[in-house]
């Protein structure tokens, strides 16, 4: 059978097609990756331009009076780009892929996009403490949500798409394809569907064969030696585990109260943050940049005991200032650096202290790093992931397991937090409704409830018109006048009014006025045949209207009914499926 792009659309409304998704799933990946590869590149080639570059990140080895001019210089450029942006081109990173998945049913912009990209490579380039991870998540998202706006693909695929770039997103940036699949579940759509996985996967695989091939995502550290010697360690894993997410919790803290000053003025806000960094710097140059070489150095036990806890409070106060006030960059690799840190100094003092309990301490600054990023993101399954994609060893896995559960109660039960981006969010007073009912209504496309019964007629209904209608009877009539629609009515009601109402002489045929009818009249909207069962529930209500009109066009680019949708129908097909 030939292939037909109007038939791949119509595959993509159902949310079981597997073969369609998995096709998805490929483009999806090739798409992100090259945009992750493109931003790293970009970062590296404008760092160079100061003498750092090259992934090296050697801001220590720049002097005292550049380590602080750097971020404040580049702070002042990016507020100057950003006060000529309008507000709702200035979001950016994961927070905002949060927030349009679930407001704007997956459209993402592309100018939030562009921006990124530019601002992104600026403010890494510069020396800004935040990670490309986030970026690299919206980058990833925003592409495959654009191509598959362009076209005109179903709003519920666009889900998969936005899953897809995330997972596409950290696996080029990261090199930890398994961890970006579970990262896309857990923190974007907050959803875990045995379809779904499937071009989530494939996404992640070829973003990260590609990133591979062009030498990008972060460094592979071979900690295959890092284990679990002895079970009197265990008490020792689970005290880690509280401070990394008492740390964790402290980050959360910082950018949320540095997200409720969002009504300052961008530029102030931005050199603000450029001068925190800045002056941070000076004492402590690991606190500029995304810190993988300060994670590399701690990771072979080469920073001091006393210089880990300063490199962690220096990456948690410049961090969270940077991602509260807008800059933007992600949190994902501070996250890794500063449970890096105090993993390393706990590992370090139990070593000093009592060999015994810590006899390794490498194995500390791995569950340290897991640890951190699962309490700060609320993905315990995918930080676990990641430090083992990232170490190259499975040994860690269940002292990390533990580490992080504890680190995930720390913040949720003793700091009352949930994760960093929906704490900003839930700052920027956005709700984010992610219940069984509406993650239903979101991945549910409007054909799955159409009722494609339905005939166009106009206000005056004709004898021949009346003949049709009564040889089948439709479930609904579509009263229009000049091309405009009007109002619905029910098509047997309206032939119960045709055959009852005497016409006014019997003798000659008679043209009947549905206007002046005494016909229940359905209000009405119209719907793209892209629609999802969300999207159509909110139209409902904001319109306040009964039914609504889903059309679709042709090859001509005329409009086609394709039928109606009602609240009833919608409300019986999620009784159905919540029920099974």
């Amino acid at each position: 059978m030939p292939f037909s792009f109007g038939s791949y659309r119509r595959a993509l409304t159902r949310y079981d097609s597997v073969p369609a998704y998995a096709l998805l799933g490929i483009i999806a990946g090739i798409s992100s990756g090259a945009a992750v590869i493109a931003f790293e590149h970009g970062i590296d080639h404008l760092a160079l331009l100061w003498g750092v570059g090259n992934r090296a990140e050697d801001y220590e080895g720049l002097d005292t009076l550049s380590r602080f001019l750097l971020p404040v210089l580049g702070g002042l450029t990016l507020g100057l780009i950003f006060t000529f942006l309008r507000p709702e081109d200035r979001e950016v990173g994961i927070v905002h892929v949060i927030s349009r998945l679930h407001s704007n049913y997956g459209m993402l912009p592309w100018r939030n996009a562009v921006v990124q990209f530019c601002a992104g490579i600026v403010a890494l380039a510069t020396g800004q403490s935040g990670g490309r991870e986030g970026p690299g998540v919206h980058l990833g998202s925003a592409i495959n949500s654009v191509i598959g706006q362009r076209l005109a693909l179903p709003n519920n695929s666009l889900r998969i798409l936005i899953a897809c770039g995330s997972a596409g997103g950290i696996a080029a940036a990261f090199n930890t394809p398994l961890a970006g699949v579970i990262f896309a579940m857990e923190v974007i759509i907050a959803e875990y569907t045995v379809v779904g996985f499937m071009p989530v996967m494939l996404s992640a695989v070829a973003a990260s064969v590609l990133s591979q091939r062009f030498g990008g995502g972060a460094e592979i550290f071979d900690m295959s030696r890092a284990q679990l010697t002895t079970l009197w360690e265990i008490p020792y894993i689970a005290l880690l585990g509280f401070l990394c997410g008492c740390a964790a919790a402290m980050l959360i803290r910082v950018s949320t109260i540095g997200a409720s000053f969002g009504k300052w003025p961008v530029m102030l806000r931005f050199t603000l943050a450029g001068l925190v960094t800045g002056a941070l710097g000076i004492a402590i140059p690991e606190t500029l940049g995304i810190g993988y070489d300060t994670l590399g150095n701690v990771m072979y036990g080469q920073i001091a005991l006393g210089a880990l806890l300063l490199i962690a409070g220096a990456k948690i106060f410049a961090t969270g200032i940077s991602v509260g006030f807008g800059m933007p960059v992600g949190i994902i690799g501070p996250t890794l650096l500063i449970g890096a840190c105090v993993g390393g100094f706990f590992g370090q003092l139990g070593n000093q202290l009592y060999p015994v309990v810590a006899p390794d301490p490498t194995l500390y600054v791995t569950i340290g790093m897991a640890a951190a990023m699962g309490a700060a993101f609320g993905a315990p399954l995918a930080a676990c992931l990641a430090a083992i994609e990232l170490t190259q060893s499975t040994s860690v896995a269940m002292p990390a397991m533990l580490a992080i559960i504890v680190a995930n109660l720390t913040n949720l039960s003793v700091f009352r937090q949930r994760s960093a981006h929906r704490s900003v969010l839930s700052q920027l007073r956005r709700q984010l409704p992610d219940d069984p009912l509406n993650q239903l209504l979101h991945r549910t496309d409007v054909n799955a409830v159409i009722d494609g019964s339905v005939v166009v007629i106009g206000e005056q209904v004709k004898p021949a018109v009346s003949a049709t209608l009564a040889l089948q009877v439709p479930n609904w009539c579509l009263v229009s006048r000049e091309g405009e629609d009007l109002f619905l009515v029910s098509g047997h009601e309206l032939m119960d009014w045709l055959e009852e109402a005497p016409p006014p002489n019997p003798d000659e045929p008679s043209i009947r006025s549905v206007t002046e009818s005494s016909l229940r009249r359905w209000t009405i909207a119209v719907v793209p045949e892209q629609a999802t069962l969300r999207q159509v529930l909110d139209i409902l209500k904001a319109r306040t209207v009964e039914a609504v009109c889903v059309y679709t066009r042709g090859r001509k680019g005329e409009r086609r009914l394709r039928g109606i949708v009602t609240r009833d129908r919608i409300e019986r097909f999620t009784l159905d499926h919540l029920n099974t």
